[in-house]
């Protein structure tokens, strides 16, 4: 089962990331060591698109490096 786009909103929000706002159900997350923001569309109890699980696992282990 994918997670809820609200777990993924919490992953970025501990590894430092901002919400800096959105259109509709669109969010954008900044954080100074990245240099595109990152856009998590949906409602938060929403299920996660295979997509977006992926971007975040990717861009929160380049954080780690």
């Amino acid at each position: 089962m994918p997670p809820k786009v609200k777990e993924l909103i919490a992953d970025l929000e501990r590894a430092g990331f901002v919400d800096r706002g959105g259109k509709g159900n669109h969010r954008n997350f900044v954080h100074p060591q990245v240099t595109k923001p990152v856009t998590i569309s949906g409602a938060l109890g929403d299920d996660a698109k295979h997509y977006q699980v992926r971007m975040v696992k990717r861009i929160l282990e380049e954080l780690k490096k």
